[in-house]
Parts: C-alpha cells; sequence; structure tokens
C-alpha cells in the first residue's frame, strides 16, 4: 500500500542534495501485486491480484477495509470532475495530511459525458467492461507534495478516473499517462496494475526529480501473455527502449533525468529502478523477497536464489512463465504465505512460539521507512521477514476477467477481508450493482461485527492462541466455502449469460446482483457460526468438543517447555539450588525419590 514518508532528494548535475520536504511519520505499509495474463491460467482468464497492507496514523481509514461500489453516471456538458487529495500518499497539502483530510480538492478535470460503474476501496480495483487494476508502493527519490493548481494527482485518483473512463489496459495506462505530464503527481512512488481480459500492463511513476517541474515522471510496460507479473513494493522495469512497441513514456522522460544528472546517454540504456529510485525500504529483502518467493513458487524449475546482491539485482525477471498453469484457487493461494517449506518459514522457530503462529508483531526497525539512500545504507538492530500475508492486512483480492464471457458476467472481484491466509474470497459480479452490506462498511478503530472485517479480523486474531490447531479447521471452512462460490458462480454465469443472449440485460443485472448479495451474506453468516465454534471449542487453554462435551488438556509442546525453563520450576523443594543447576532438560518422565534426599541425589537421577 502507499503509506510512508520519506527523504526527498533533488538531484543536480550528478549531486544528491538532501532536501527533507517529508519526515513527518512512521507508517509501516505493502502491497503485494500480481497479474496472470490468459496464456498462463489454466482456463484462459486474466487475473489481476492485490493485497492492501496498513498500520500507521492513516491505517484506520474506512476506505481501507470497506468497498464501494460507484455506479455508472452521464454528465452534462462543461462539467468538471474534482481531484481530491490523499492524505496517505506521503505527502502533505496544507497540512492536511496530518489531519487526515480527504475532502481537499487539488484541482479539476474536464467529465466526460459518460462514466463507467465501479468497484473500488484505497484504488480502484474492476469496473462494468472487465477493466481491472491492483496497486503496490515503491521507494523513489524524490517524493513531492501535492500544490493545488500543480500537482494535483496522486495513484489512487489515478486509478479511480481510469475506471471511469477506460475499458482497455493500454487506454487506462495512456490515459494515467497523459493526466500526470498535464497535472503533475506528488506523493510516494506508485505502481499500477491494468488488465482487460487480453491484456495487461504496469505503469510505475513517481514524481519530477525537478520540484520545479509540474509534471511527473512514468513508464509503463506491458506483460506478454503467457508470462506472470509480480511486485512488492519495487519498481519492476528496468530498461527503458525507445522504440519498444511494449513500452509507452512520460514526455521529455530521457531529456529531464539527464538534466537531472541521474542519467546519460554514455551509461548505456535508461535503467528506470536505479534512476529514479533506491529500490527497496524499511530493510533488505522486505520487497524482493515477496517478488522471489511467488516466483519460485509458480516457476521452481528456474531454480531462483532467494539471495541477492542489492536492491538492483536483475536475479528477478520482470515477468516468468509459470512451471503450471495457474488456476483460481491458485492464484488465491500466492496470497496465502508466510514462506512455509523454506528457511524464512514464520510458522517455525522460537519467534512462532508454541503453536506456530506465523505473524509478527513490527519490532522496533520494522517501520516502513528509508534505510537507503545514495550515500549510505543503515544497518538496524534487526528485523522479521515481510511475507505476502500480514497481520494488518486490511483486504485482498483477485479480479479475474473472462473473454469467454460478456462484461456483466465475465469480470469477477474475489474479494476478501482482513488477512488474506485467513479470509474467504467472495464473488461480485462486475456487473452487480449492490454488494453485501457487510462488505460495503466498516472501521478499524470500532469494533462492529456486522462488517466483513471484523468478521475475518476476530478469527485471525483468536487463532493466534493457537494457531496450530485452529489453521487447520479454518482452512477447511475456508476451502468448502470457496470451493462453493465457484461452483454457484458457474452457475450464475451459464444463467446470465442466457440472459444477456436473449437481451434480457435486466434481468441478467438483477440475477448477478441477488447473487453477489445473498452469496456475501452467506459467507459472512458461516464465519461468524466458525468463530463461535472456535471461541467455544479453544477457550481457556483447553480443546472442548462442543457436540459430546469432552474436554483435553493439550499443553505446551515439550520443545516449547525445556525452551522456556520448565524444568526449573518448583517441582522440588530445593527450588533455589534447581534453578541454579545448569544443564537440565525438560524430559517429560517423572522420577520417584526417597523424601529425605538430597538436591544432590535428586539432581543424579534428573
Amino acid at each position: 500500500m502507499r503509506k510512508r514518508i520519506g527523504i526527498t532528494v533533488l538531484l543536480r548535475s550528478g549531486l544528491c542534495l538532501f532536501i527533507a520536504l517529508l519526515l513527518l511519520s512512521t507508517n509501516a505499509a505493502a502491497c503485494t501485486v500480481f497479474a496472470i495474463t490468459p496464456g498462463a491460467s489454466e482456463d484462459g482468464s486474466m487475473y489481476v491480484g492485490h493485497t492492501n497492507d496498513g498500520v500507521g496514523e492513516d491505517w484506520r481509514n474506512i476506505d481501507d477495509i470497506s468497498l464501494l461500489y460507484v455506479p455508472a453516471a452521464d454528465h452534462a456538458p462543461g462539467e468538471k470532475r474534482a481531484i481530491v487529495f490523499d492524505p496517505d500518499s506521503g505527502s502533505d497539502a496544507a497540512g492536511s495530511m496530518g489531519s487526515g483530510d480527504s475532502s481537499l480538492v487539488l484541482g479539476y478535470i474536464d467529465q466526460v459525458p459518460h462514466t463507467y460503474a465501479y468497484y473500488t476501496g484505497s484504488y480502484g480495483m474492476m469496473n462494468e467492461h472487465q477493466l481491472l487494476s491492483a496497486e503496490c508502493t515503491d521507494y523513489a527519490k524524490v517524493e513531492l507534495n501535492a500544490a493545488e493548481g500543480k500537482r494535483i494527482f496522486y495513484s489512487s485518483e489515478l486509478s479511480n478516473v481510469a475506471m471511469e473512463r477506460c475499458t482497455k489496459a493500454r487506454e487506462a495506462v495512456e490515459l494515467v499517462g497523459s493526466l500526470i505530464d498535464t497535472y503533475g503527481y506528488y506523493g510516494t512512488g506508485e505502481t499500477l496494475v491494468f488488465a482487460d481480459p487480453q491484456e495487461a500492463w504496469v505503469i510505475e511513476m513517481c514524481s519530477s526529480l525537478d520540484p520545479e517541474d509540474g509534471g511527473g515522471l512514468w513508464v509503463a510496460q506491458k506483460i506478454p501473455d503467457g508470462e506472470v507479473f509480480v511486485a512488492a513494493n519495487e519498481f519492476r522495469i528496468r530498461e527503458v527502449v525507445p522504440g519498444n512497441p511494449d513500452q509507452i513514456y512520460s514526455k521529455d522522460l530521457f531529456k529531464k533525468l539527464e538534466e537531472a544528472g541521474v542519467w546519460s546517454p554514455a551509461d548505456g540504456p535508461l535503467d528506470w529502478l536505479e534512476a529514479v529510485s533506491y529500490g527497496e525500504y524499511a530493510h533488505p529483502y522486505y520487497s524482493l523477497m515477496r517478488v522471489w518467493r511467488i516466483q519460485d513458487r509458480l516457476a521452481p524449475s528456474i531454480n531462483l536464489s532467494p539471495y541477492v546482491e542489492n536492491s538492483y539485482t536483475k536475479a528477478y525477471p520482470f515477468t516468468i512463465t509459470p512451471d503450471e498453469k495457474v488456476n483460481l484457487t491458485g492464484a488465491f493461494s500466492l496470497f496465502r504465505d508466510h514462506y512455509e517449506g523454506t528457511g524464512f518459514d514464520l510458522s517455525t522457530g522460537e519467534a512462532a512460539g508454541p503453536f506456530g503462529n506465523p505473524y509478527r508483531y513490527l519490532g522496533p526497525a520494522d517501520a516502513h521507512t528509508n534505510f537507503q539512500n545514495g550515500s549510505y545504507m543503515e544497518v538496524r538492530p534487526g528485523a522479521n521477514p515481510r511475507p505476502v500475508s500480514v497481520i494488518f492486512c486490511s483486504y485482498s483480492y483477485v479480479a479475474q476477467a473472462r473473454l469467454s464471457l460478456p462484461d456483466p458476467v465475465g469480470g469477477v472481484l474475489w474479494f476478501g477481508p482482513a488477512i488474506a491466509y485467513e479470509t474467504v474470497y467472495a464473488p461480485i459480479y462486475a456487473g452487480s450493482t449492490k454488494i453485501s452490506a457487510a462488505y460495503a462498511i466498516g472501521d478499524r478503530s470500532k469494533y462492529d461485527p456486522d462488517t466483513a472485517y471484523w468478521t475475518f479480523d476476530f478469527v485471525t486474531n483468536w487463532a493466534m492462541l493457537r494457531y496450530d490447531a485452529m489453521i487447520d479447521e479454518i482452512t477447511a471452512k475456508q476451502s468448502e466455502l470457496e470451493a462453493g462460490s465457484i461452483a454457484l458462480a458457474q452457475e450464475t454465469d451459464r444463467a446470465a449469460a442466457e440472459l444477456i443472449a436473449t437481451g434480457d440485460h435486466e434481468g441478467a443485472t438483477r440475477l448477478l446482483t441477488d447473487f453477489t448479495v445473498r452469496r456475501g451474506d452467506e459467507i459472512i453468516d458461516e464465519w461468524h457460526d466458525l468463530a463461535g465454534t472456535l471461541i467455544v471449542k479453544y477457550s481457556n487453554g483447553l480443546i472442548t468438543d462442543p457436540a459430546t462435551g469432552e474436554v483435553e488438556e493439550p499443553g505446551y509442546p515439550a520443545w516449547w517447555l525445556n525452551q522456556t525453563g520448565y524444568q526449573h520450576g518448583p517441582r522440588v523443594y530445593n527450588l533455589e539450588e534447581l534453578r541454579a543447576a545448569d544443564g537440565l532438560n525438560y524430559t517429560g518422565s517423572t522420577v520417584p525419590v526417597p523424601k529425605k534426599a538430597t538436591f544432590a541425589d535428586i539432581r543424579e537421577l534428573i
């Protein structure tokens, strides 16, 4: 996600002059995104995935945990479209960032006669014509403040305007680029993915390196069909080659970068990442480890190493061809990962506790802040590996587009509230005009069991009490519900497509809307029931069978008892001598001794 404040750097004549425009917060945030093209998917679908992760001052915004449907609309000649400031952009506008003000209008653009219906949260996700989008934040050398009438666009509004006005991925990229060129760009670096049923593009953007320049910088690149693209908070486009039909870029890009002293023709091909960014932030491998993980899961035959030299590595290609074509449940699984089975597995080891909890609270050096620049790198006290599925996730989704079906039916937003590993992805059709009420409301600062976010977030947090036991029940119910949704959606696909073929578009809309709302309600009801079962079954450190009333007292595993000093606890009256004894291990064995035995005798036996 896009929530980080950084040091702005002005680059002139090859010199790095640090300008502290923004040092207002230490938010931690991040997103992981992917695009799976039709040639890489099992059924020819286009998939675009996004996790909306973030903690910090701005994480409690309502739009971070709920879903909004924006209906299509007609507009009169001469109307203007307001562009509002995004307080989560890592920027400021007359103090509005600190206040969380998201109503400040930075400027206006000409409205178009008709805007399309779409779904949005923090960013646009899917519109009625199967245009899909996803976003992640990137570290840019220069991150300028918003300025009314000068730098009015951040990626959030850019994605929403594209959803309103475009039907194709390339069209969306060209529109976003032209808006940046014309109206300017502020805030953090950003990656937006746009995809339609046939084609997918990536556009990456940042502020101009010259604060006096009202525009911004951007580069877009097409994702080849049959390939999978992954990004995780670091620019992924590298060499920009004039004349490449699969790339588009901002006007005067080469000239502006040369004037800023970050690139010259003598350097060879322009490397976008090196020119405008220092790469990862927060800590080494914060971004690259997630890119490695998803690429390695999809294409283990490439034998990618998880280790690299630095942020500018070219070890992980822009796209990969998966060893096996990906289906919908496989796309879901990419977001459900804590590095299981690798050397970074968060579900094992002492930090996972006695019950294999894969989630970590933020450590003192895990904040989403810059650790490197052009001169030095901070070696911080420590860090936790940053997994794809994190405890502070607001929502995630996998958006699906299908060329074989009419737009209202072919586009499906599979939306999962809260943490990806334990969520259930609910189907929301592009042709639906409503969603389940639980998904449309929510506030992270107020617990409300009627909201989708809190319904799922509660279960994940409850599971952390005894994760190894509860997770099997959670994933079993998750698989059951998602398999049921896929089967029901297939039936709905056929019925809605038939209605559209006969000209009954209103009937198709009713069918798609009724299914979307009903299935969302059913999933929430089922998850409430699961929560109740887990509360009864796993309260107070016990495991209680709700049906029979049988109670187990499983306690802690032996390795945990040994690690935590259980063997030094008050099992003899010679407690002071016991606690001073070295080399004692927990064995699980009980040893009878005479009541008058000395501690030396006891120690020999134990």
